[in-house]
């Protein structure tokens, strides 16, 4: 028993590291809101059957990284790897499907088994954002912004945004013919990866990252040669509206995305932040998932954004813990009841407050509060209690007094007019 620990790839995440993390996804929640965009949560657990026919079979995700048991009742059972899927079974399972404009985010843990890294674990925690029933190129443009926004407001620095069009099905049917035939010819020059996905991913050739596979790639038919009329002035009008907002774009026609289900836009932001080119955000526009399914034929957009390497590229100043407001020092058996009783109180203004449970002597509790840096200290002993009053120690940046008053318990307006005029509640 002495050896148990968690398992590799999966993290404990303490108080000391969740204060960025909190910080972090209150912006991202924030920013969610001012966009009108509604949180739906989807099971952990979900049917393998909805990552095979949702991500696709041939996919690395499927064939190599799903967590996947059978249950008690031979049912086939997976630990979510990605969030889209999930989100695309609810909308027809609810009926939502018949009224598809809806605008979603979901955030929580997602289980892949690779080799953990930096920024990426087996069990790691996901931000996704779909739009659901929106088929014009600006509902592309509106999602690409607001990831982008996201980013720019965690302070993360170097970002770069590179776009592609995968076109429609048809373009990638006439687009594949063409490439699977170059990559029959020019097999036993790819990596072996690659060579193992000409049968069951060929597109995800494209996103190799082999330098040998890569040079010789760039002889190979290019998708974006493949693509319709409808499809190039439809990315056309994504670049336009992008360099219209003043946003910042590479084009890259080798970017696919992993997933099966991409169609038209695909889009990923990169940081240089770290030394190397990472990816932040990845995602882009799958209209025929739902359909696929079992749903209706409904357009829809989305992205993921990777939290744990979001955290190591946030800024600094989300790493501060916000400050303690109000400290109570209390000792004494009328003292402590009547403490508890104040903290409830207080924290009616918004207050952050810390009650001293230790039962320390009042020289010890001082100091702990002076350690927190504590804005101000409420200190309470039996005769305080007594008389039913409680003194209120206001402490400058220098950590000196800088005022001091004595306020009747059952004086809420007493109390809140010291609150503000001592800055306390900004």
């Amino acid at each position: 028993m002495n050896n148990l620990k968690n398992l590799r790839g999966t993290v404990d995440l303490l108080p000391d590291q969740l204060i960025k993390w909190q910080n972090v996804e209150k912006i991202i929640l924030e920013q969610l809101s001012r966009a009108s965009i509604k949180e739906i949560r989807t099971p952990i657990l979900e049917m393998t059957e909805l990552f095979i026919r949702g991500i696709g079979e041939g996919t690395d995700v499927v064939s190599k990284e799903m967590y996947t048991f059978l249950d008690r009742g031979e049912r086939s059972c997976t630990l979510r790897p990605e969030g889209t899927a999930s989100v695309a079974r609810a909308i027809i399972q609810k009926g939502m499907s018949s009224n598809p404009l809806q605008k979603l985010w979901y955030m929580g843990p997602m289980f892949r088994y690779e080799r953990p890294q930096a920024g990426r674990q087996r069990q790691f925690h996901q931000l996704g954002v779909e739009f659901i029933g929106y088929e014009s190129v600006r509902s592309d443009v509106e999602i690409i912004a607001l990831a982008w926004d996201i980013l720019e407001k965690l302070g993360l620095k170097k970002l770069n945004l590179e776009i592609n069009s995968l076109g429609d099905l048809n373009d990638r049917l006439n687009f594949q013919k063409s490439f699977l035939k170059w990559l029959q010819i020019n097999k036993d020059f790819l990596d072996l990866d690659s060579q193992n996905r000409i049968d069951k991913n060929p597109l995800r050739i494209l996103d190799t990252k082999n330098s040998q596979t890569k040079k010789i790639l760039e002889s190979s038919p290019k998708l974006h040669d493949f693509l319709s009329k409808k499809s190039l002035e439809r990315y056309l009008e994504l670049k336009n509206q992008l360099e219209s907002l003043k946003i910042p774009f590479i084009e890259n026609f080798n970017l696919v995305r992993g997933l099966d289900y991409y169609t038209h836009t695909a889009f990923e932001i990169t940081s240089g932040a770290l030394g190397s080119q990472a990816t932040v955000c990845g995602g882009g526009r799958y209209d025929n998932l739902i359909k696929q399914m079992g749903g209706k034929d409904t357009p829809a957009i989305g992205f993921a954004i990777g939290l744990e390497r979001l955290i190591l590229l946030a800024g600094k100043e989300l790493d501060v813990e916000r400050r303690t407001d109000i400290y109570i020092v209390n000792q004494g058996l009328l003292a402590e009841p009547f403490a508890i009783n104040l903290s409830r109180k207080l924290r009616n203004f918004d207050l952050l407050v810390e009650l001293d449970l230790s039962g320390a002597s009042f020289s010890k509790q001082l100091k702990k509060a002076n350690k927190l840096n504590s804005k101000s200290i409420v200190v309470i002993g039996d005769q305080e209690a007594a008389n039913k009053e409680f003194v209120i120690r206001l402490f400058d940046k220098k950590n000196s007094v800088n005022n001091e008053e004595v306020i009747p318990f059952d004086s809420d307006i007493k109390l809140e007019r010291w609150l503000n005029s001592n800055l306390i509640l900004k």
